[in-house]
């Protein structure tokens, strides 16, 4: 269509050019015999030899008197005759037919009078094959130029398909992973409670046997509740369905009440949990999910340490920045693990099967972190264990 459209236009262009140039050359027709009649004084004579003279490319141009009769050259076709008595009476005249030998002219023809008063008409005529054949071939290179933009946008277009798509792709598997992972996971407690409960009633027990086999299922019960609480949190993350609206947080004193909380944790696990700083930071953020944040990192250094261990958790403040750092004296994390360590379900082999978990805790760490703008990271410790910190940039720091 847009070369359809710009040939139809050039076509336009074209013609109306090749109409001004013939008005043009009948233009200059009159003003040589002006010229020459002056030059010479002689009325008539000095128009024709003009004529003679005179030479504009790819044009013939004719002298005619106001009866239609040639006055150079000598003879004429008969239509370019009849045009120029057209011209005579109406002042001017133009068209265009098929002459013989298969030639397509285009005649314009019109009245002058030269200063001696004496009157002429002045033709000129232009044959349209060779435009036409320029036709042809502009839109022959038209259509190339359109085939092969055709090809550029069929290509352009696939390549941006395939981009656009991509990132659908790429969701597509993330969700068809994360439905995997999470069946695999709620398998295992679904199928610990049942078997339990399978061998349970196989034959009459008595009273304690029952209350150790209710204490076993509580205790599956709990870590599928928690499981479950952790994908309904990550869904509404993924949907974007829980509202964000940040207010003025002590960050230092999320962080002390997070410590009360892992406390009770830590101590059945005979692990010490230790604040080793907790400076005053005032943020702009959400304290229900920082306070789950904090808990998150606590419950993951302790699940991961050995007995008789430390955690230690401390807030540092700037005028630029604010930040949580934890770190344990656990297993550690190996640092072809860390890039990974964020992922939905994933778990380094070196704490693989050492404590119950999904491999959820640090996907919400994450997404908590994202929505506050802050950054998390975790690395090796620099003796043994691993250490996680959290920044909040200074567009979280919370101001006045």
């Amino acid at each position: 269509m847009l070369g359809a459209l710009l040939f139809a236009a050039l076509a336009h262009d074209v013609s109306v050019s090749l109409d001004a140039s013939l008005r043009a050359s009948t233009r200059e027709i009159a003003r040589a015999a002006e010229r020459r009649e002056q030059e010479r004084a002689l009325p008539g004579a000095g128009a024709i030899d003009a004529i003679d003279e005179l030479r504009i490319p790819e044009r013939e141009l004719y002298l005619f008197d106001l009866s239609g009769r040639p006055l150079t050259p000598p003879t004429a076709d008969t239509a370019i005759q009849s045009l120029a008595r057209q011209a005579a009476a109406k002042g001017s005249s133009t068209r265009h037919w098929e002459a013989p030998h298969d030639l397509t002219l285009q005649v314009y023809a019109e009245r002058f009078t030269t200063s001696g008063g004496k009157q002429y008409v002045a033709a000129a005529s232009v044959n349209r094959d060779t435009i036409d054949d320029r036709y042809a071939t502009l839109l022959e290179l038209a259509g190339a130029l359109g085939a092969f933009g055709l090809v550029l946008v069929a290509s352009g277009g696939w390549l941006l398909a395939q981009k656009s798509v991509a990132p659908v792709e790429a969701t597509m598997e993330q969700m068809r992973r994360f439905m995997a992972d999470a069946a695999h996971e709620l398998r295992t407690p679904v199928a610990v409670i049942r078997s339990r409960v399978d061998v349970t009633l196989e034959r009459p027990r008595d009273a304690a046997t029952y209350e150790t086999t209710l204490a076993e299922l509580r205790v599956e019960v709990e870590r599928l509740a928690t499981l479950v609480n952790d994908l309904f949190t990550l869904a509404r993350a993924d949907a974007d369905g829980r509202p964000f609206a940040p207010t003025r947080v002590q960050l230092d004193e999320v962080v002390l009440e997070a410590v009360t909380t892992a406390g009770w944790i830590a101590s059945r696990r005979e692990i010490k949990l230790d604040v080793a700083e907790a400076e005053e930071a005032v943020i702009n953020g959400d304290a229900t999910l920082l306070r789950q944040l904090v808990l998150i990192l606590l419950d993951n250094a302790i699940k991961f340490s050995h007995t008789g261990g430390t955690v230690a958790i401390s807030v540092h403040s700037a005028s630029d920045v604010a930040t949580i750092e934890v770190e344990d004296e656990g297993v550690g994390i190996a640092s072809a693990d860390v890039p990974r360590a964020f992922d939905r379900f994933y778990r380094a082999d070196s704490v693989r099967g050492a404590t119950v978990g999904a491999g959820l805790g640090l996907a919400i760490a994450k997404w908590i972190a994202d929505e506050h703008g802050a950054q998390i990271t975790i690395s090796p410790a620099a003796e043994r264990g691993t250490h996680v910190t959290v920044r909040f940039p200074a567009v979280a720091i919370a101001q006045g």
